[in-house]
């Protein structure tokens, strides 16, 4: 029998064709290269795939070495297990911002190391009401005189409360102590710390490529090395530490005076990084962020990368217009010429306003000294006054030698301006 599909020896042939290979037409010859087409396509997408999923693993390995890095970097130490009668949360968020003068490790270069002990140079309270629309800086003078409570020592003891001068808080109990101290002070809940020391501070500023400031008088200053001259500059790292540590050389060599410069310095460090596209320039991110996690010491609320972030981006929507920077209404301590004391009831309405979760009162006073010597126009801003609430209060100054300084500040409900002549001399 035969087959049906063979071709029996009567069957006429096709010319040119063979039984094995069909014409050039066929539908066989048509699909069969359909087949080897696809065949193609598969091999190239598999080696694209195979490539993109190796490039993924690289960059994926390489992104969590970074992300752990950048993690490691960050120091931890708690505060709020040591404070005890604390306030209520209010909804507020409230940053304890502390700047250490340590000179312990690198930071010898900038004097004597005691053994390892610190006081806060800077100390500033964060506070950003519920709704994160606006922010308040409120300064607190080293040499301001308050009540320091019982605090655990930073050898592990017990130090009893007593009166003394704000920064010899940080020496006894370290962050703990001064959370302690600003929350007894205003009422006001802290809810996490970040501290930073001198060498920290330098390699964010680097990082950052300086910091332009403007200049109204040279500054030539031994103690703080620092040389300036008048007009526009980008401050680097030691000329920005220099720049808010200066004291002596201008002005009346007070605290009071030194805190304006700090706050005109963060202003212009906050405008210089909300100006950096840093998501254009990765190199230029991760020195970013590897400076500043290697610079600060936060609580464990806040020491990781991502709750860092968190924590940030809550923040990043407040135009600079609406940060105010404030220093607590300040008085004369008459037992003391070199030290103050808080002006009531100015400070109570500040505080009360920190403990409530609300905007703190916004001053508008100035302070300048005319001696020529440079205090607040040294970098050509205006001082801070401290004014409160519908109350037309006195402003914060502390005049320069032989001058006769004003602080001026208005009160929201308009109700008039008070002001406070320094005296001459101080």
């Amino acid at each position: 029998m035969q087959d049906r599909d063979e071709t029996s020896p009567g069957a006429a042939a096709v010319p040119g064709a063979s039984a094995e290979e069909p014409g050039p037409e066929s539908p066989s010859r048509i699909e069969r290269r359909a087949h080897d087409r696809r065949r193609r396509r598969r091999r190239v997408l598999t080696w694209i795939g195979g490539g993109l999923v190796a490039v993924l693993i690289a960059a994926g390995g390489f992104g969590w070495w970074l992300y752990e890095r950048l993690n490691g970097n960050i120091r931890t130490q708690d505060f709020a297990d040591q404070l005890t009668d604390r306030p209520p949360p209010t909804g507020a968020l409230n940053v304890l911002l502390v700047g250490s003068d340590s000179r312990a490790g690198d930071n010898s270069e900038y004097g004597r190391d005691d053994g390892g002990s610190q006081r806060s140079d800077t100390t500033i309270l964060l506070h950003v009401p519920q709704g994160r629309k606006s922010a308040t800086a409120v300064s607190f003078p080293r040499d301001l005189m308050v009540d320091v409570p019982s605090c655990r020592t930073t050898s592990g003891g017990t130090q009893r409360a007593y009166f003394g001068q704000f920064n010899s808080a940080m020496e006894v109990g370290g962050v703990p102590c001064v959370a302690a101290t600003v929350e007894r002070l205003t009422g006001a809940r802290i809810d996490h710390q970040i501290t930073i020391d001198f060498i920290g501070f330098k390699k964010v500023v680097d990082a950052l490529g300086g910091v332009p400031m403007h200049i109204a008088r040279p500054i030539d200053d031994k103690a703080a090395h620092l040389q300036l001259p008048a007009g526009d500059v980008t401050l680097d790292g030691e000329q920005a530490l220099g720049f808010v540590r200066v004291r002596k050389s201008l002005g009346d060599g007070s605290d009071i005076q030194r805190i304006e410069r700090q706050q005109e310095f963060l202003k212009a460090l906050i405008k210089k990084v909300q100006g950096e596209n840093l998501l254009t320039n990765p190199a230029k991110a991760y020195n970013v962020m590897d400076a500043a996690t290697k610079a600060i010491t936060t609580d464990s609320g806040i020491n990781t990368l991502v709750s860092l972030y968190d924590f940030a981006n809550g923040l990043r929507g407040i135009p600079l217009e609406k940060i105010d920077f404030v220093t607590t209404p300040l008085t004369d301590y008459a037992p003391d010429p070199n030290r103050v004391a808080l002006k009531q009831p100015d400070a109570a309405h500040l505080f009360t306003a920190l403990r409530d979760g609300a905007q703190a009162p916004t001053p508008t006073g100035t302070a300048r000294p005319t001696d020529g010597t440079g205090g607040a126009d040294a970098f050509g801003g205006n001082g801070t006054g401290s004014g409160t609430s519908g109350t037309g209060s006195t402003g914060t100054a502390r005049p320069g030698a032989g001058s006769t300084g004003s602080g001026r500040s208005g009160s929201s409900g308009g109700a008039g301006a008070g002001t406070n002549q320094g005296t001459a001399g101080r």
